[in-house]
């Protein structure tokens, strides 16, 4: 009798633009604090200080400046933003490269079949989304035709990405894909060549496999895949004996 796990990994094909104070604030308050929002609308900040003002949110703060970002032009096509989901206080932290077109409908990652995909493989280590897994991606508007992001467009993002981390405090995080681990590396390295190695990001562990979607089109890779969430297994256990 095949078990949840075997039917799970044969699922899996694995078996046989800133405001500027009026100058009457300015001079009313010369010391520059910013003003948090507490809503959909854009912080109000000095010149130069976004990224600052970034990494002091919090939780609600941080989620109502995405719901209202306005600091490329990905808002102007975007359905909805795409923040981020699962446990806030997660050891593992998966992250891929921005929403597609079911992901910016409904307003979270991985939805439709990479999202199943992503949910298979979850499972097939014993894990799954919301329980001490948490699901991010390096943009949170979806790029037109699902392109590719330009550096511009991850630039503006990727102070959101580093607060959320910091956040959460993951033990592993786990790259999906070139444009992720790229991201998060800063490298322009091959998936194939990045794969097998614990890399750190900002003193955190992680490990590149290749991202769902990817998968679906290239199912002799998912047996990779599959190697690589092995990997990350034992990498994290030897986390948890450290």
């Amino acid at each position: 009798m095949k078990t949840r796990r075997d039917l799970i990994l044969e699922e899996m094909g694995l078996t046989p633009v800133w405001r500027l104070r009026d100058n009457a604030r300015a001079a009313e308050d010369p010391v520059g604090h910013e003003e948090r929002a507490t809503s959909n609308e854009s912080l109000r900040e000095p010149p130069g200080d976004r990224h600052a003002v970034i990494m002091r949110m919090e939780w609600p703060e941080i989620k109502a400046r995405v719901a209202g970002c306005t600091d490329c032009p990905l808002h102007a096509t975007r359905k909805k933003t795409v923040f981020g989901v699962g446990d806030e206080a997660a050891d593992w932290l998966f992250v891929g490269e921005g929403p597609g077109a079911d992901e910016d409908a409904q307003g979270e990652p991985f939805v439709g079949q990479a999202g199943k995909l992503l949910d298979n493989m979850l499972a097939a280590i014993s894990l799954k989304r919301g329980a001490n897994v948490y699901i991010a991606n390096i943009l949170k508007c979806r790029p037109p035709g699902n392109r590719n992001p330009e550096p511009h467009e991850a630039l503006q993002c990727e102070p959101y990405l580093h607060r959320q981390i910091e956040l959460i405090r993951p033990k592993l995080i786990i790259a999906l894909g070139r444009v992720a681990a790229a991201n998060l590396l800063a490298s322009e390295a091959s998936v194939a060549s990045m794969r097998g190695k614990v890399h750190r990001y900002r003193g955190i562990p992680l490990i590149v496999t290749y991202h769902p979607a990817y998968l679906l089109r290239n199912l002799t890779d998912k047996a990779k895949a599959w190697e690589d969430l092995r990997f990350a297994v034992r990498t994290m256990s030897s986390l948890a004996q450290e």
